[in-house]
């Protein structure tokens, strides 16, 4: 996925086969991605976000590349409100 980001499948070569393995999470997901990002084209954590069927909203960091994604203001507060609507559905 990461070396071809228009297939539906990985190769044996791909070290992270998330597309393949998604759709069996059971716990909620956030989805971050730079829509910059020049190591992972942005395209795999759209198609992660949708395979994914406990995905909650996701945050697509406008001009965020690959290593510099938690130097925008919205990764820590879009974090932030993942983690504490997780803790609040755990008391409930």
């Amino acid at each position: 996925m990461v070396a071809f980001p228009d297939t539906k499948k990985t190769y044996c070569f791909d070290a992270f086969p998330n597309i393949e393995k998604v759709s069996k999470i059971t716990s909620p997901v956030l989805i971050i991605h730079g829509t910059e990002d020049e190591v992972i084209d942005f395209s795999h954590g759209l198609a992660l976000y949708e395979r994914c069927p406990k995905a909650v909203e996701p945050l697509w960091v406008e001009g965020a590349g690959h290593n510099d994604i938690e130097l925008y203001s919205q990764y820590l507060e879009r974090l932030r409100r993942f983690i504490g609507q997780e803790l609040a559905n755990q008391h409930t």
